[in-house]
């Protein structure tokens, strides 16, 4: 820092002294769910993939903002339908994940409450444009295919309240 950088054209930046990037901050909340269901005596859970600018695909479970005057479980219910294509029903509360990402400029602190769910009906094939693909996968592919540790830890406290 204070060290005179160059860019491409040969042209010297000088950082002017005491200058720090300041960037705003927000907050953000969320709701979703861990929709479980068993093949046979193996649980399994739905995960979505989508492509995105920064890091290619992630596999990441279903999620979104709450509508206006919307609770966070009806906000959970709405957004697992949605992206999922399954009709579902909340089992229990499981927990909140938290984590900061900057988006146009502006750091943003999220949280995302979940909830276990189960299917009550609906089709996979019928969800939303929000995932490219959607799948049921096992909870031992979880920490391979899972894109984010927060839901990776989220998925393994699912699978200890299993009966």
């Amino acid at each position: 820092m204070g060290r005179p950088r160059t860019i491409g054209d040969g042209t010297s930046i000088q950082p002017l002294a005491g200058t720090v990037a300041r960037l705003s901050t927000a907050t953000a909340t969320s709701a979703g769910g861990v929709v479980i269901r068993y093949e046979g005596d193996s649980p399994q859970f739905v995960v979505g993939r989508r492509r995105r600018e920064r890091d290619g695909m992630t596999w990441t479970l279903p999620k979104g903002t709450p509508a206006a005057g919307e609770t966070l479980e009806e906000t959970a219910l709405r957004e697992v339908g949605e992206e999922t294509g399954l009709e579902v029903r909340i089992v229990e509360r499981l927990d909140s994940i938290q984590y900061w990402f900057v988006q146009k400029g502006v750091r943003i602190h999220k949280t995302v409450h979940y909830w276990i769910m189960e299917p009550t009906g609906g089709d996979l094939a019928r969800h939303d444009h929000e995932f490219d693909e959607v799948r049921w996968l096992g909870f031992d592919e979880a920490p391979t295919l899972l894109s984010f540790e927060t839901e990776r830890s989220l998925v393994q406290l699912a699978a200890s309240r299993l009966p």
